[in-house]
């Protein structure tokens, strides 16, 4: 069993930066893959990065791209999302997720087994 905390979000004005923590405790050798998915109020959840835990290969929403990076700390069990230039559209509650499967990073919540609670993300205009 993993846990997943999420920390790190909260209000910013639009241009501004934010980067979230993911703190992964319990099994968490077996983790494979990590991502960040969002989800805004009326909206379905959409997939924001991943990354590949030991190897840092990375994959990215098109609309995300160039403004967010995904990377681990793999000696503090933790995965980051730093968020830049950020916009009102970027506002959501933001989850981490985790899977053991072998496989390459992916965009798919249905890959995932593990989630965080989330932490929210409000982009002021």
């Amino acid at each position: 069993q993993v846990q997943l905390v999420e920390s790190g979000g909260g209000l910013v004005q639009a241009g501004g930066s934010l980067r979230l923590s993911c703190a992964a405790s319990g099994r968490t050798f077996s983790s494979s893959v990590m991502g960040w998915f969002r989800q805004a109020p009326g909206k379905e959840r959409d997939f924001v990065a991943a990354i590949n835990w030991s190897g840092g290969s990375t994959i990215y929403a098109d609309s995300v791209k160039g403004r967010f990076t995904i990377s681990s700390d793999n000696a503090k069990n933790t995965v980051y999302l730093q968020m830049s230039s950020l916009k009102p559209e970027d506002t959501a509650g933001y989850y981490c997720a985790r899977t053991a499967a072998r496989i390459p990073p992916s965009d798919s919540d249905y890959d995932y087994d593990s989630w965080g609670q989330g932490t929210q993300v409000t982009v002021s205009s």
